[in-house]
């Protein structure tokens, strides 16, 4: 499909951002509804991101995703910020409107929407561990508050950003050092991965998982690998385990729906689609 002098142009930015696959996710939508738009891969560096965030609006973008490192940053750039933002203070998605860059944070509804759709409600009221502290651990966070979990340890290795966590979110978040979080997984319901940590090109997540009851969901963001280490080491103690493309395109169809006016669908097609993407690596 060609694009004309008029097409509505998006993308995602990132430091790096060649492994996304948000530009194939996003083309398919965009071939899909035969919109004259293209969305492209914006590599820009962290001292970079200000002055880029300045000018897309004036190179004709419509907005952009924003993934690492910048989701914090971007909530400090935008004037104007969702309720989710405003309450994970991070943004994942931009818009550009009369003059205005608009923060979002489509990543909370978009992993409430995957735990619906993979999870049991029995497992909606209890207790989480989520891993990392950065601007996806807040969206993961809220959701999971939003949906009723009564209890969320947030583990990381530089403790002030769990606290700044619980400080936003109250005393059902606690903040627990990186090495007791073998410690912190017995009787938890659900393990979440939120940092890069099992990405390819990055090191491996490898936890003793022992602790957690047979009953437990171990969930991964990461989506490549498709399943990470984590996510292998959880199906061999028989766990269930759902990997990090549910929340992707739940995430990406309303930031699509904010740039192009299209609300798209997800679908088992698009995962499909996305799977082969990822095998053709």
């Amino acid at each position: 499909m060609t694009i004309s002098g008029e097409a509505k142009l998006a993308g995602v930015s990132g430091w790096p951002v060649a492994h996304s696959l948000s530009p194939r996710l996003h083309g398919y939508w965009i071939a899909e509804h035969r919109l004259d738009a293209a969305y492209v891969p914006l590599a820009i560096a962290p001292e970079d991101f200000a002055p880029a965030l300045t000018m897309l609006p004036k190179l004709g973008f419509r907005g952009i995703n924003v993934t690492l490192p910048h989701k914090e940053a971007a909530f400090r750039l935008t004037s104007e910020h969702d309720p989710a933002a405003l309450a994970t203070g991070a943004v994942n998605t931009i818009v550009f409107d009369k003059g205005k860059a608009i923060g979002r944070n489509t990543d909370v509804l978009g992993f409430s929407a995957m735990l619906r759709d993979q999870v049991p409600q029995s497992l909606m009221s209890k207790t989480a561990v989520v891993l990392g502290a950065g601007g996806a651990a807040r969206a993961v966070v809220g959701a999971l508050q939003s949906m009723g979990l009564a209890h969320v340890k947030v583990v990381n290795r530089t403790p002030e950003k769990a606290v700044a966590i619980r400080e936003l979110f109250g005393t059902s978040v606690d903040p627990i050092p990186w090495n007791d979080a073998n410690a912190a997984l017995a009787g938890a319901d659900l393990l979440v991965n939120t940092t890069s940590l099992g990405m390819r090109g990055q090191p491996d997540l490898d936890f003793d998982l022992s602790s957690l009851p047979g009953h437990a969901v171990v969930i991964d963001i990461v989506y490549r690998p498709l399943e990470t280490t984590l996510l292998t080491q959880a199906k061999h103690r028989g766990l269930r385990t759902v990997d990090g493309l549910g929340m992707l395109m739940h995430q990406a169809r309303l930031a699509f729906a904010g740039w192009f006016g299209v609300e798209p669908k997800v679908t088992p097609t698009l995962r499909a689609h996305l799977v082969a993407a990822l095998k053709a690596r």
